[in-house]
């Protein structure tokens, strides 16, 4: 079977990190044997790859054509306009695909499904897609495409009509599920695969204790991963951490909030008990979560948070607020505690985890329980009945 896999979130030359559990989920879908895949990521347009430009620059910087871990990825433009486009987004990144779909079909390679990620506009315009080709398409909801975006009626519309015309629709969580019976979609048209860790590339450290001494740790150490921007609240984080005697924080990502945060720091009197790492590559990360005491994630949407599995998987059990599929992966006590969106609670909830930690084996543990193979299986069973109808 050939899979197109379609969408923005797949890593690149310039962000390595970007969608990786998407690349991940191929690769073990791949594994699973007699699956052919291509993937075709849309790039924003921008005509300048000058620093000044941030974000933009990075995409002015994707290659048109690469090669990841021996499968082909196309990154054709699109023109993307910020705020004022957001009704258009569907179309015109269906447009932009366009010409690669049926080069690649001109050339011979005829996929049998597209396997969309991302409900908006990757999955709307996967189903304009479809359409115009003739092709099933399969939808992966994976967060705020189903916990944000519907909150503007006419993405919700979108959202709700390729829903019900895509062959099946898949969530990584129950609760996003949840949000697409609400739009009326049927409860069999949409299947729930979770996403896995990968245990070799996040696994405990061999010398914990020679970890903190390189990192020069001293205290009991929090880390906090992941972008610095409101959503993941990291000034909740910080003013949890600041009423706790002694403790460190650590946070390991970078964002428009980091001067904030630092000002912040110094205003609460904790700037020495507080470090900025930076943004890491994925193979880098393990060694901040192996070190860690334990990790918070304060959110206040997620779909599946692979953050709080890649710290169990080093064996750090997780601080993280009550939302969404977060209590799907924090489901048991060797995981860590699940608390209320609020500064007092996160420091609550870590105060207890660091008074009474579970076993970093047993936290480990749980983790190994979420590997890819099992949603891998199912993946292929649901694009294999996709393409048959």
């Amino acid at each position: 079977m050939k899979v197109l896999t379609f969408g923005s979130l797949f890593p690149d030359a310039t962000r390595p990190s970007h969608g990786v559990f998407v690349e991940q989920r191929l690769r073990h879908l791949i594994a699973e044997g007699d699956i052919e895949s291509k993937v075709v990521a849309p790039v924003p347009w921008f005509p300048s790859t000058h620093p000044r430009f941030g974000d933009w620059a990075a995409y002015a910087r994707v290659p048109a054509r690469e090669q990841r871990d021996g499968v082909e990825v196309l990154h054709p433009r699109w023109l993307s306009i910020p705020k004022i486009g957001m009704t258009l987004a569907p179309s015109l990144m269906a447009m932009g695909a366009r010409p690669t779909l049926s080069r690649l079909l001109a050339e011979g390679w005829n996929f049998d499904v597209i396997d969309a990620q991302y409900f908006f506009p990757d999955g709307v315009a996967a189903v304009s897609l479809g359409r115009r080709f003739k092709k099933p398409v399969v939808i992966t909801a994976r967060g705020t495409d189903l916990n944000l975006i519907p909150e503007h009626p006419v993405a919700r519309g979108m959202i709700r009509a390729a829903a019900m015309e895509a062959k099946a629709c898949i969530t990584v969580c129950a609760a996003l599920k949840d949000v697409l019976i609400d739009m009326g979609v049927p409860d069999d048209h949409v299947h729930v695969l979770r996403n896995g860790v990968d245990p070799v590339r996040f696994a405990p450290p061999e010398d914990r204790d020679a970890l903190r001494r390189e990192l020069g740790w001293t205290r009991p150490t929090v880390v906090c991963v992941g972008h610095l921007i409101p959503r993941k609240g990291p000034d909740l984080v910080l003013r949890a951490v600041a009423t706790l005697e002694d403790v460190a924080l650590c946070f390991v990502g970078d964002g428009p909030e980091e001067g904030a945060l630092r000002r912040l720091a110094a205003e609460l009197g904790v700037a020495d008990r507080v470090t900025f790492a930076g943004r890491q590559p994925p193979e880098s990360v393990r060694r901040w979560f192996g070190a860690a005491d334990l990790s918070v994630l304060a959110s206040d949407r997620e779909g599946w948070a692979n953050v709080l599995l890649e710290s169990m998987a080093c064996g750090t059990p997780v601080v993280a607020t009550r939302i969404w599929g977060t209590p799907e992966v924090v489901a048991a006590p060797e995981a860590g505690v699940l608390v209320d969106r609020t500064s007092a609670s996160l420091a609550d909830g870590m105060r207890r985890l660091l008074a009474s930690p579970p076993s970093r084996l047993a936290t480990r543990a749980y983790a190994e329980t979420f590997d890819w193979g099992d949603t891998a299986r199912r993946l292929k069973a649901v694009l294999t009945d996709a393409a048959r109808r």
